[in-house]
């Protein structure tokens, strides 16, 4: 059957995926935020739930994931937060980010329950590994879900075997260690790409890293898809007080907009 992530995807040459964490700076301006990047050009958002032991997550979003779990943000909360911008006009597909710890802890059942309710479009685990998958990557797929898969520069002959199962998009670790806003790129990144685009037969985007516009201008011819994360999560910080306050949040997240197209003006056309 067709899901809901096929028909909410736009059409465009690349996708643009940004990563923003549930409840941060509050989950009220999350969902202006989901609003704000969907106007700005993202195709898919992952939404990230704040975890107290985050295994993959660099400073910045860890200090973002304790600011959300101040606001009490929780898996189930983040799941409605997806409703409630879908009620104001959230379209694009909607990506779960989180460990594996959250979701044993509300079930599976309900996650699926909450997951249609609010139009959750898929999910991603990175503490959860390939071969330990098959189980909710199957039931992701009758539930009209979509499991994204991730492969990195380490996982070498395992390329091919998690490429065939992949599911929405295959994410890409551009460099080994956490998250983060770098200066630079591995040099190794666009060969590992190449490689990545022999085995897949779904888009193929590149996240860890990628923190400006000459990052991604040097990746784009490379890949499917740009994911950018820490940059963003870094940009929402500094904005964060003009962000919780009414009277300056409209101007605040005109300012994130700006910033969020200046960071993706290479894949994204002009408008005539």
């Amino acid at each position: 059957m067709s899901t809901s992530y096929d028909q909410r995807l736009p059409k465009t040459d690349k996708l643009f995926i940004p990563f923003i964490v549930a409840g941060d700076p509050h989950p009220d301006v999350t969902v202006e935020i989901a609003l704000t990047l969907q106007e700005a050009g993202a195709s898919v958002i992952e939404l990230g739930i704040p975890y107290s032991d985050p295994l993959a997550d660099g400073p910045v979003i860890q200090s973002a994931s304790l600011r959300a779990l101040k606001n009490n943000m929780t898996l189930e909360k983040a799941m409605e937060l997806v409703g409630k911008a879908r009620n104001k006009g959230l379209k694009i597909p909607v990506i779960v980010f989180t460990y594996y710890n959250p979701v044993l802890q509300l079930g599976e059942e309900r996650f699926f329950t909450l997951a249609h309710k609010n139009g959750v479009d898929g999910l991603l685990i990175p503490d959860l590994p390939h071969e330990e998958s098959v189980q909710l990557r199957t039931q992701c797929e009758n539930e009209g879900l979509k499991f994204i898969s991730l492969v990195a520069p380490t996982s070498s002959k395992r390329i091919e075997k998690i490429a065939s199962s992949a599911q929405g998009f295959l994410y890409c670790v551009s460099s080994l260690g956490v998250t983060g806003v770098r200066d630079e790129l591995n040099n190794d990144v666009q060969a590992f790409l190449q490689e990545v685009k022999q085995y897949s037969t779904i888009p193929v985007a590149v996240g860890f890293g990628i923190s400006n516009s000459t990052h991604v201008q040097t990746l784009k011819d490379y890949c499917d898809g740009i994911i950018i994360g820490s940059a963003l999560v870094k940009q929402i910080e500094l904005l964060g007080d003009s962000l919780l306050s009414e009277s300056s949040r409209d101007q605040a997240l005109l300012e994130f907009k700006h910033y969020v197209e200046s960071v993706i003006a290479p894949i994204k056309p002009c408008e005539v």
